[in-house]
């Protein structure tokens, strides 16, 4: 099943209704993270808009592409994100954002995992029209990344102190990072498009 990104927010709103999130994992802590999720989601939707120029690499698509968001409604960087691609699509009408969840989709997941992890979100942009894929992105930017990696090799921290850390970082960098990064392997993905070299058949 895939969602668009408003099905996908009433999705997660239903959910917590009943005091649940995503997936089969139903611990209480990660219950509570859903819930905090739901907050960043509505604060980048009120508030974060793409750049005129960001706008026209995206009219300048003259094709239909779908964008393929992998996604849980656990999941921290997936709340700091998805919004952001959510806005990117909707600058053109023949780009189409479809969202589905990791843990229904393993076979799916598994072609795009990052250093041989299930890492989320991950978007796959597709050609509407053949189905081809040519490109992707995820699951976090370079600068968020580079951080995390950080903080985990030094073990200094427990984990609920580093992902604050990771967060305050998605706070302060108010969201350039990870439309910057997006667009660029989009562009990346576009002139594969172009040259008719998809990365797989």
């Amino acid at each position: 099943m895939d969602f668009n990104y408003k099905e996908y927010r009433k999705h997660l709103d239903e959910l917590m209704a009943d005091n649940k999130t995503t997936g089969p994992n139903q611990d209480d802590w990660l219950v509570d993270y859903a819930r905090l999720n739901i907050q960043r989601m509505k604060r980048w939707e009120n508030t974060w808009q793409p750049e005129e120029k960001q706008e026209e690499l995206l009219l300048s698509i003259e094709t239909p592409m779908t964008w393929l968001t992998l996604t849980e409604g656990w999941c921290g960087d997936a709340a700091q994100i998805i919004p952001i691609i959510d806005k990117l699509a909707q600058v053109n009408p023949l780009i189409e954002h479809k969202l589905v969840l990791r843990d229904e989709n393993p076979a799916l997941m598994d072609k795009f995992l990052t250093d041989g992890a299930r890492a989320i979100p991950k978007t796959i942009f597709i050609d509407t029209e053949t189905q081809l894929i040519y490109g992707s992105w995820g699951p976090r930017p370079r600068p968020a990344r580079d951080l995390l990696k950080t903080l985990m090799d030094k073990k200094e921290l427990p984990k609920e102190a580093i992902y604050s850390h990771l967060h305050a970082w998605y706070a302060r960098d108010k969201g350039n990072h990870t439309a910057r990064e997006f667009l660029q392997h989009l562009a990346e993905a576009l002139v594969r498009r172009e040259a008719g070299t998809p990365i797989n058949s």
